[in-house]
């Protein structure tokens, strides 16, 4: 076969690809808003970047005309200052004030701290006996995200007596909210 003038060749060619690129072309508008947008947030990225450079060299060089000083803001506070400061009180070091990483108000016996913000439970309370659904789910050992897991299985009538065991006993505000808006939702359907 006789080889086509150079010219002739790049005329195919060049129309080839024009009819390549028109039968693309519905796929190329529809990705182009992406494309743009993509562009134009890489280049806000890269001057941003180059903003930060800048600003990193201009404080090393004024670093090196005016040394900062080591001030701490009286009322700042750092995971070493508190560090001294448990150190210098050996009272509560170790103890841990709850059982769990979910226990609110939620104390091991026999400790004798009271949760912040809560009143120390009224002895005459404290001697109210717990009904069969507390020693069932072993009520007393529950934290509120244990306790919160396990209402769902529990009818109305047991969610009250629960409610009323634990105003008459330990009256933990958290758990009597949960309880109080628990029977609520059930009641309501």
């Amino acid at each position: 076969m006789a080889t086509a003038p150079y010219g002739v060749r790049l005329l195919v060619g060049a129309a080839v690809t024009a009819i390549e690129e028109t039968r693309k072309l519905p796929q190329t508008i529809l990705m182009y808003p992406m494309t743009v947008a993509s562009t134009v947030a890489h280049i806000v990225m890269k001057m941003q970047q180059d903003l930060a450079d800048l600003v990193i060299k201009g404080d090393s060089a004024l670093e090196t005309i005016f040394p900062p000083k080591d001030e701490q803001p009286e009322w700042a506070t750092f995971d070493e200052d508190l560090a001294a400061e448990l150190a210098e009180s050996p009272a509560d070091a170790g103890e841990r004030r709850t059982e769990g990483r979910f226990a609110l108000y939620t104390l091991a016996e026999g400790a004798d701290v009271d949760p912040p913000g809560q009143q120390p439970p009224d002895p005459a309370k404290t001697s109210a006996a717990p009904p069969p659904i507390a020693a069932e789910i072993d009520y007393e050992s529950l934290t509120l995200a244990q306790l919160r897991a396990r209402l769902q299985s529990l009818s109305v009538p047991e969610l009250e007596e629960l409610l009323a065991y634990e105003e008459a006993s330990k009256a933990r505000a958290p758990f009597q909210t949960l309880l109080a808006n628990r029977i609520t939702r059930a009641t309501a359907k």
